[in-house]
């Protein structure tokens, strides 16, 4: 097994669905979850939180994306780190690529 993972072009690792919304985990070990998501246009992916701090990098695409109680407009290029536990929800307002990095614990 592989010390790495390497992919030369994220943008081509996954593809936005025609309908619905598309991930694929492109890396997992103790401490990093990496999963690719692919929103078709209009998608919603409802208020929720999770367990660990985490990552959004949005690659492509438009997006609304509501932090806690604040809304923020997402594209391509946006960065966004969340504490645990912080409720949060994403609109697509074009079809969106986003790379989502679960920091797990370290122990």
């Amino acid at each position: 097994m592989s010390a790495y993972t390497h992919i030369l072009d994220l943008l081509q690792a996954i593809e936005p669905p025609a309908d619905g919304t598309l991930s694929r985990t492109i890396h997992q070990d103790q401490h990093l979850k990496a999963v690719l998501f692919g929103f078709s246009k209009g998608q919603e992916l409802s208020e929720h939180t999770a367990s660990t701090p985490a990552i959004m990098h949005f690659l492509k695409g438009e997006a609304s994306v509501t932090l806690g109680s604040d809304g923020v407009d997402a594209s391509a290029g946006t960065w966004i780190h969340m504490p645990a536990q912080l409720p949060h929800s994403i609109k697509t307002r074009t079809p969106v690529l986003m790379l989502l990095l679960l920091l797990k614990s370290a122990t």
